[in-house]
């Protein structure tokens, strides 16, 4: 362990239940990530983080040997923390045996499981901040919903302490909270004006403790909100409140590989055919996904 500033530098061996499939774990967090808050970075994806003693950075090495080697960059007293954090992201206390077996049960997806068994759900560590991404994703492609969110970085997130990026990074900011957001002006927003009110509705909610994303109730709040419908609820639910169940039909992805798959396309149907793969849903959206040919499902080089 080595000091910088007020930071411990630690590397931690992460465990998990094998199997784990990390192509599309990795290749959805980098194909997302946004710039100066995440990166591929020296084999690794990286990314920062606002924790109660100040910002850090973790590193996450794909699994070799049966663990996940974490590089902590934070205050000591975020050690623990950040460790969390780092599991959520990659969803590590997942139970692949339980998951799996569940989804085998269904003859559509049991050749997609026996392929690439383990695949998780990719997580967030900040439900305020993903919801905020989702609102900048809704119906646009992965690279435009990136392109605005580092607009408000740079705008509005806060800057990382001189050498707590590793050198060469591109890391830094930390993501914005709701209350630096609440300073957007439209005119920094290059996008429909429903989609701006959508915006500015949610983080002006997130702000005032009106939607709180923590607490029980945070599907129906977020979901009362204008502007907000269940494709961004339940992205929400599966990205950032690791919710096993969440589900999303209207999603063009699901729908497209419904399609190849011989599923049914109409939301109503493919939802009614999904309760067999309950409570793990968010799963069977995983497997689905890597139905497609898109960046979301390739491991970064």
């Amino acid at each position: 362990m080595t000091a910088s500033g007020s930071w411990i530098h630690r590397t931690v061996a992460l465990d998990f239940t094998a199997p784990l499939r990390p192509d599309n774990l990795y290749g959805h967090l980098v194909a997302t990530a946004v710039p100066g808050v995440e990166e591929w970075f020296d084999g690794a994806y990286r990314r920062t983080l606002r924790l109660p003693h100040g910002p850090a950075v973790v590193s996450l090495l794909p699994p070799l040997g049966g663990v996940v080697e974490a590089e902590l960059q934070c205050d000591p007293d975020d050690r623990a923390e950040a460790v969390r954090l780092a599991r959520r992201l990659l969803d590590l206390d997942a139970d692949p045996a339980a998951v799996d077996g569940a989804l085998r049960a269904d003859p559509v997806l049991r050749p997609l499981v026996d392929a690439a068994p383990g695949r998780r759900v990719p997580g967030s560590p900040d439900p305020d901040e993903f919801a905020v991404r989702a609102v900048l994703g809704q119906q646009v492609s992965t690279a435009a919903a990136r392109t605005h969110a580092a607009r408000l970085v740079r705008a509005h997130g806060t800057p990382l302490p001189d050498g707590l990026a590793p050198e060469g990074s591109s890391l830094t900011h930390l993501f914005p909270t709701p209350h630096q957001l609440t300073a957007l002006t439209d005119d920094e927003l290059g996008m429909p004006a429903s989609r701006k009110r959508t915006l500015h509705g949610l983080v002006a909610a997130l702000a005032d403790g009106s939607v709180d994303l923590r607490g029980p109730h945070a599907r129906d709040q977020l979901g009362a909100l204008r502007g907000i419908g269940p494709w961004t609820v339940d992205s929400v639910a599966m990205r950032a409140l690791a919710d096993p169940d969440a589900f999303l039909p209207s999603d063009l992805g699901i729908r497209v590989a419904a399609k190849q798959l011989g599923l049914p396309e109409r939301d109503r149907d493919l939802v009614t055919r999904a309760e067999a793969w309950r409570p793990y849903r968010a799963y069977a959206t995983q497997y689905l996904w890597a139905a497609l040919d898109h960046a979301v499902n390739t491991m970064p080089v």
